[in-house]
């Protein structure tokens, strides 16, 4: 069982940055594809950035250049560093954590993932 609990969202004006924090807890975390999804009001949960045990990294279109995903196993923790941020990006973000992906996959379907987190929200003023 894994369980993940996500801080740092907030409230911040066009242009700034906001650190999430995704602390994971559970056998072999080291080991989980680790990732951060985000949903808008009234939209689809979207997938914004992964990170492999490996240390390979995958980015939404949207989101590249300015966001940063990165993990820490030692403390079991992962990073969403966001900057440049856009009231585009406003939405609770949601970390989850998944293990078996298929060879040619891009860490982006929500499905794949095993255990999510309940959310922190983020938002951008204009």
């Amino acid at each position: 069982q894994v369980q993940l609990v996500e801080t740092g969202g907030g409230l911040v004006q066009a242009g700034g940055s906001l650190r999430l924090s995704c602390a994971a807890s559970g056998s072999g975390i080291s080991t989980y594809t680790m990732a951060w999804f985000r949903q808008a009001p009234g939209k689809e949960r979207e997938f914004v950035a992964a990170t492999r045990w490996s240390g390979g990294t995958y980015y939404t279109d949207s989101v590249k250049g300015r966001f940063t995903i990165s993990r820490d196993n030692a403390k079991n923790t992962v990073y969403l560093q966001m900057n440049s941020l856009k009231p585009e990006d406003t939405a609770v973000y949601y970390c989850a954590a998944g293990r078996f992906f298929s060879p040619s996959s891009t860490y982006s379907r929500s499905a794949d993932y095993n255990y999510w987190g309940r959310g922190t929200p983020v938002t951008v003023s204009s």
